[in-house]
């Protein structure tokens, strides 16, 4: 598309066949002519919103920011589309260099390439930030890393290398026996092998959980989450700013005053409760507080919410200020009253704070 910065794409065939596979977060198209030419590799980057749809050619979705057209009648379009743009292709067959080996196709390198450099400063981390480190732990993200954590129950600011370590000391250790270690697995759930198995999960699901054309995945995919978005339980954000969802205590490296926002819960009004009568002064200063507010949706509780921060910041004096100009009614006009009713009760005010009178 007109709007893509990512590089033109330099095929042209009149027939040709895609094939794809994937390692971690990358997946890699083949674009094969069916006639003389040269076959072109494109590897992608998903980002935060990026995907595939076949759809019709006739009615191309929004950010289609590549299209590979079909011969049939009527022409469909595989489409990559990538709302945010967070999403990448390059030109070629290589994987990125610094990624290491999928977690899925690759688990026994992948474990390994982990417990054999225990000494990178990448495990000086907690556990949590350690997981979404694409060079060790190559297609785990912030969802998985959050049901990964949850299942194994440790707490996801437990500093890496002393997770780990416990790891490579149970392996090598040549005195357990086969019974002990399977005894010692069940009370220890294997972090490296949930990095497998959790995904795998995912993808071998009954209910496809991420396919974008199907509207009911959603609500798959939030009966699979046991941890990450449930209700009750806790959350912070790690030192990288990205959300952490987790049960019981964080762990000794949790960052402090880095709580997520908390989305503000309204109580719903009661239809059959009897209206109160309001009597006090500040209501007679404020009419309009008797009707109900319309409801508002997440993005504008959350627009409120700062705004209440910004005022509860400012000087007091300002903030009362504020709030009678917006609350006040105007004010009606004053009955005239005869000079000299005006100067007695000038003399009775002063008279009550023990003031000297007028004569």
């Amino acid at each position: 598309s007109a709007v893509s910065k990512n590089p033109e794409v330099p095929f042209c065939s009149e027939a040709y066949r895609i094939s794809a596979a994937s390692r971690g977060k990358e997946l890699r198209l083949t674009l094969a002519p069916l006639g003389p030419g040269e076959p072109q590799h494109l590897v992608f980057l998903f980002g935060m919103s990026g995907s595939f749809r076949l759809c019709p050619a006739a009615q191309l979705p929004r950010h289609a920011h590549l299209r590979f057209l079909t011969r049939e009648s009527p022409q469909r379009a595989l489409c990559f589309l990538d709302t945010r743009r967070f999403g990448s292709w390059r030109l070629g067959d290589a994987w990125q260099p610094d990624r290491g080996p999928c977690v899925l196709s690759e688990y026994q390198a992948f474990r390994e390439n982990v417990l054999k450099n225990l000494e990178d400063k990448a495990f000086d981390k907690p556990i949590c930030e350690a997981l979404v480190n694409q060079k060790f732990f190559n297609g785990i993200g912030n969802y998985l890393r959050a049901e990964i954590l949850y299942r194994s129950k440790i707490p996801p600011f437990e500093k890496a290398r002393t997770v780990l370590e416990a790891l490579k000391d149970q392996e090598q250790n040549p005195s357990l026996t086969l019974s002990k270690k399977l005894k010692w697995m069940q009370e220890n759930p294997d972090l490296l092998e949930l990095c497998h198995t959790v995904p795998m999960e995912v993808i071998s699901a009954e209910k496809k959980l991420f396919d974008p054309a199907d509207s009911g995945n959603y609500a798959a995919l939030k009966s699979w989450l046991q941890c990450y978005l449930v209700p009750g339980m806790n959350s912070l954000r790690d030192h990288n700013g990205r959300t952490i969802w987790f049960q019981g205590e964080p762990g000794p490296m949790a960052p402090k005053g880095k709580a997520s926002p908390k989305k503000r819960v309204r109580p719903k009004a009661d239809p059959e409760a009897p209206t109160p009568k309001v009597t006090s002064r500040a209501s007679k200063r404020q009419p309009q507080a008797a009707a109900k507010p319309p409801e508002l949706g997440e993005e504008e509780e959350e627009e409120e919410e700062e705004e209440e921060e910004e005022v509860a910041e400012g000087p007091r004096k300002g903030r009362a200020r504020r709030r009678r100009k917006a609350t006040i009614a105007p004010a009606l006009p004053e009955p005239e009253v005869p000079l000299k009713a005006r100067r007695s009760r000038r003399a009775t005010a002063g008279r009550g704070r023990g003031e000297a009178g007028s004569p």
